[in-house]
């Protein structure tokens, strides 16, 4: 039975993905974008429960994906639609299924290299392009934002479509982009970690939306700065043969 539960968690991810697309429906914004979030950390959760039960499978895999699909691809853009793009008409509407499709492609390629092994290793801990759960969380921002500042600009159509764009073009890039998964933390740094999950974890209590926006602004600077990383490291592994 302890090899279903990454599996269980999965599908809880899922169905968090779906609640957010029903909330999105309903215009209740807040909501939507938690069950995202909540997608989010089933998303975190269930590979790290296969890898230390052991219980890494291809079925699992495609399972995953196929929930990040709704949770990161669909409810996103739904909830984009709903929120600001359905100003647009349909020109919204195009804009929010190119960001369904680009996620679709993303996940496909990810499954493909996952195989190759071509994918994030220790070795190079750097997925190829923008993953599907960072491109949600940009294109949730201008929602973040507004849910801290009354300021209607944020809900431009325009400002939502650049964001559609810029998003779509780094999830299909082959853009070098951090993977905290391959990340190691050094036995004596551990304590210090610790202490400061529990730090966010309570200014999450206290402040979620704040420490979601600044937590997303953060990790968006490390692109830049994991981009010129990984062109080192290539660098100093020399031309392969």
């Amino acid at each position: 039975m302890a090899k279903l539960a990454p599996s269980a968690l999965t599908l809880l991810g899922l169905a968090s993905g779906a609640t957010a697309i029903r909330f999105a429906m309903e215009a209740n914004f807040k909501l939507a974008v938690a069950a995202v979030v909540a997608a989010m950390l089933f998303d975190m959760l269930d590979g790290r429960v296969a890898r230390k039960l052991g219980a890494d499978t291809r079925f699992g895999a495609q399972l995953d994906s196929l929930a990040d699909l709704v949770s990161f691809g669909v409810a996103p853009a739904v909830i984009a639609y709903t929120w600001s793009l359905s100003r647009m008409g349909e020109g919204g509407w195009v804009a929010a299924v190119i960001f369904c499709i680009c996620a679709a492609i993303r996940l496909a390629r990810f499954n493909i290299q996952a195989a190759r092994d071509e994918g994030a290793t220790e070795a190079n801990p750097y997925f190829t392009g923008l993953p599907t759960p960072a491109a949600a969380c940009v294109m949730l921002l201008p929602l973040l934002i507004s849910f801290q500042f009354d300021h209607g600009d944020f809900q431009n159509p325009l400002f939502a479509c650049a964001l559609v764009a810029a998003t779509s073009i780094l999830m299909v890039s082959r853009l070098p982009t951090p993977s905290i998964k391959y990340m190691h933390v050094q036995r004596q740094h551990r304590f210090l970690i610790a202490l400061l999950v529990a730090c966010i974890a309570g200014l999450m209590v206290m402040w979620p939306w704040a420490t979601l926006t600044i937590g997303l602004i953060a990790y968006l600077a490390t692109i830049p700065i994991g981009i010129l990383a990984a062109g080192d490291l290539r660098e100093a592994s020399g031309p392969r043969t």
